[in-house]
């Protein structure tokens, strides 16, 4: 298990716990976290999973596919070092304490 703190747009923050192995987009959604519409359903194809992920947590979230690089370019205002899709993001037992913001909007 992994705690992820979600923060919306507005700054309300949703702590929640996350089973290793789920996406952090699967830990949103389970959880009813307002900011994450996955529509794709976690299939890279569209960009309604998007968040900003901060400093060492960027490293920690593993490497960006091409699919998902090119998918980020739909999204709403992404950020280079910053931006990833949810849904390509794998829990991990040493994601304990990952913070994700979510943009304004999704698209």
């Amino acid at each position: 298990m992994a705690k992820i703190t979600y923060v919306e747009h507005n700054g309300t923050k949703h702590e929640v716990d996350v089973a290793a192995g789920l996406t952090v987009m699967e830990g949103a959604r389970d959880n009813n976290v307002p900011g994450i519409e996955a529509d794709c359903g976690g299939a890279c194809a569209c960009s309604t999973c998007h968040a900003y992920i901060d400093g060492d947590w960027y490293a920690k979230a593993g490497d960006m596919e091409s699919m998902e690089q090119d998918m980020l370019d739909f999204a709403f205002q992404p950020e280079a070092g910053r931006s990833r899709l949810t849904c390509q993001i794998t829990v991990t037992e040493d994601m304990d304490g990952l913070v994700v913001q979510l943009p304004e909007r999704q698209i």
